[in-house]
């Protein structure tokens, strides 16, 4: 009973909101020589839980689907690398009142989730090879204007802080994702 009350008195901090990112991402790359990643652009949609715990602070989960894309150079061989996944960051956000509207800044962990992932030049999924590791975790940071009918600008960063290479793959090679994002959302 005190927690369907706590609900309760506490749904008025609660809202939802909907975002679509436009992203660029590649891998820090170490001990692979020769290697080479740039970026390429991909895109992310998705949801969000917005709790303003006080006036200036709140907590954001977002669960987003995203294809990534990137050029893979190892010595002499290019291959465009694209791969799709399950994000869900959670941010802890700072908020201020700013004209007309709020800006906001929210840093926090994420978890990833790997669904396919391929070189096109080839038709394998690098997943189901055991090439890669389907789970990542990692940090990120954003930054966003809210508009005072909800309408968002926002800008983000991610990198992951585990080894995209699967454990198995003998030698020292990391592959470490980052993203880089712009993109609007809409909060109701």
């Amino acid at each position: 009973m005190i927690g369907i009350g706590f609900t309760q008195v506490n749904a008025q901090n609660l809202s939802f909101g909907v975002k679509a990112d436009a992203n660029m991402s590649n891998f820090i790359l170490t001990d692979i020589p020769g290697g080479k990643s740039e970026m390429k652009i991909g895109a992310s949609l998705g949801g969000f839980v917005k709790y303003d715990i006080a006036e200036k602070f709140a907590i954001q989960p977002e669960l987003l689907v995203h294809f990534k894309s990137s050029d893979s150079k190892d010595g002499s061989v290019k291959n465009n690398f694209e791969y799709w996944g399950l994000e869900i960051p959670v941010y802890a956000v700072g908020q201020w009142n700013a004209g007309s509207g709020r800006l906001y800044a929210g840093i926090g962990p994420y978890v990833g989730l790997g669904l396919s992932a391929k070189y096109t030049k080839g038709d394998i999924d690098l997943y189901d090879t055991e090439t890669m590791q389907r789970l990542d975790f990692g940090g990120g940071a954003m930054i966003g204007y809210e508009l005072g009918n909800g309408i968002q600008i926002n800008a983000g960063y991610k990198i992951g802080l585990i080894n995209a290479v699967h454990k198995d793959i003998p030698g020292d090679a990391v592959m470490l994702p980052q993203t880089m994002s712009l993109g609007v959302g809409f909060r109701f």
